[in-house]
């Protein structure tokens, strides 16, 4: 779309240009005639106001190495960033939505140029600044940190470097991947990440989260928590053996026969009162080792939820056993092959006695903890709240679109997943900030109340003078842009 030369000629980005102008003294009245006015424009300004201040509160406009020399870098990282949290897209669409929606002009190459200066020292300082923003806001030492990993696709069948096939998390077993770990806090604020290739089992990234939890973020006292696909006898010895206090998902099914048994005997299950719980929910602890407790939960609720599903995919289960030519082909790929018997040549049957054996463990789910000082209901209210990683999860597959990747080269990968993890960590603490001064709002709802807060950029066709024509805004954009210390003006005014 063809750009206001104003624009293009200033040094200063379109939305740098109006705030200035909104600054300067202006006249009384602007004698303007309705029918020379012309929209030239429309900006979005609010999201780049809003979220581009807080990209420079937590520092992240001086982790490129040097930046009073990559003014230019610096400022469009700052937009690429804030870009990505307004429309997530590849790195060629940024720069048509830059230039369409926000009046920013760049080019492809300045992006690439732009992440080549996002190396392993810059990564080093974007997770230094997340972490000490975090604290700030915390206003207190971490004491409970949660971990998991999450796998991101390739548009591409091709294996190199980082770039390499794996258990995949979306299904897409074909498809090269890489495999990242995030740490964040209860309040779901992020503590750091780190990038492995795509073949590497989740398990084995647990040393490298401790020893970011003990040397790099110097966290004390610290609870960790994690879920039961990180765990085996070599981590939580680990964990133990440094110190490190967890509550992790246990896989109740794996334990041996004494355990299994004092699992499977509701008789002892001692009930919850707890209004942040669901009615009817008991628990029982149990000793594994000198080191180790385990506490099982009963909820009738989710033993309701595991037999439903159970029987909804035993009945599509039999559906295909009955319409298939060969149902042993069947066994091989279908999760519930161990509730089927062969019986002869090709009849395949219900085993309905491991299917009983299966109903013994509905609505039943265990943790395992090394913590001395905590009681069950705090080992379980803390692992519930493994649902903040997920949500950061959610946050950077969905809102930020963290995948598919489309870079090869491993510096590349690593410069794009930083990226996105600044848009990331400045979506949470957006989140944070304003229930905090104001009231709990999604990222997504924040995202969509400032992408109404928009500038009418007219045009006098007779005089070519410019004037700004700011869009009436919702009260919550109202709220968050005053958080933020920004004031919308609701009056036109020359751009100068």
């Amino acid at each position: 779309s063809a750009q206001l030369q104003l624009f293009e000629k200033s040094t200063f980005n379109t939305i740098e240009k109006l705030t200035e102008s909104a600054r300067r003294e202006q006249p009384e009245r602007l004698d303007v005639n309705l029918k020379n006015i012309v929209e030239e424009k429309r900006i979005t300004t609010g999201i780049h106001q809003v979220f581009g201040k807080i990209f420079d509160n937590v520092g992240f406009n001086e982790v490129l190495k040097r930046p009073s020399n990559k003014k230019s870098s610096v400022r469009l990282l700052k937009n690429v960033v804030v870009g990505r949290i307004a429309e997530p897209s590849s790195k060629r669409s940024a720069v048509r939505l830059l230039s369409e929606e926000y009046g920013i002009n760049t080019q492809l190459t300045s992006i690439y140029r732009m992440m080549d200066f996002i190396d392993d020292e810059a990564i080093e300082k974007i997770q230094q600044k997340t972490y000490s923003y975090t604290k700030q806001l915390n206003g207190e030492e971490l004491d409970v940190v949660f971990y998991d990993c999450t796998s991101l696709y390739f548009e591409s069948f091709k294996q190199e470097g980082l770039m390499q096939n794996g258990y995949s998390k979306d299904g897409k077993f074909n498809q090269a991947q890489v495999i990242l770990s995030i740490l964040v806090t209860k309040q779901g604020l992020p503590v750091g990440y780190q990038v492995y290739s795509g073949n590497t089992f989740e398990g084995n990234t647990l040393e490298d989260a401790v020893n970011l939890i003990k040397e790099k973020y110097n966290i004390g006292e610290v609870i960790f928590v994690a879920d039961s696909g990180l765990i085996n006898h070599k981590n939580t010895e680990k964990l133990h053996s440094n110190n490190v206090s967890f509550i992790m998902g246990a896989r109740i099914k794996n334990q041996n026969k004494e355990i299994t048994a004092q699992i499977l005997d509701k008789e002892n299950y001692k009930p919850i009162n707890n209004k942040h719980f669901e009615n009817g929910l008991t628990y029982k602890q149990i000793a594994v080792n000198k080191n180790l407790t385990m506490t099982v939960t009963y909820s009738p609720k989710r033993a309701e939820k595991d037999k439903y599903e159970r029987e909804k995919a035993l009945e599509k289960l039999k559906q295909k056993l009955q319409k298939s030519k060969n149902p042993k082909g069947l066994l091989s790929n279908f999760g519930y092959k161990k509730f089927i018997k062969v019986q002869g040549e090709s009849k395949l049957e219900i085993d309905e006695a491991k299917l009983k054996e299966a109903e013994n463990w509905d609505g039943l789910k265990g943790i395992v903890s090394n913590t001395k000082n905590l009681s069950p209901l705090q080992q379980i209210t803390h692992y519930a709240g493994l649902w903040q990683v997920e949500e950061t999860f959610r946050i950077s597959k969905h809102d930020v679109k963290m995948r598919p990747i489309y870079h090869w080269t491993d510096k590349r990968i690593k410069a794009h997943i930083a990226i996105c993890f600044m848009a990331l960590a400045c979506m949470r603490f957006a989140e944070y900030e304003v229930a905090a001064r104001y009231k709990k709002i999604s990222p997504a709802e924040i995202r969509r109340q400032l992408k109404q807060v928009q500038t009418s950029i007219l045009k006098d066709k007779s005089t070519n003078k410019l004037y700004a024509l700011p869009s009436k805004i919702q009260e919550d954009a109202f709220k968050i842009l005053r958080i933020y210390d920004i004031k919308h003006i609701t009056t036109p005014y020359e751009i100068k």
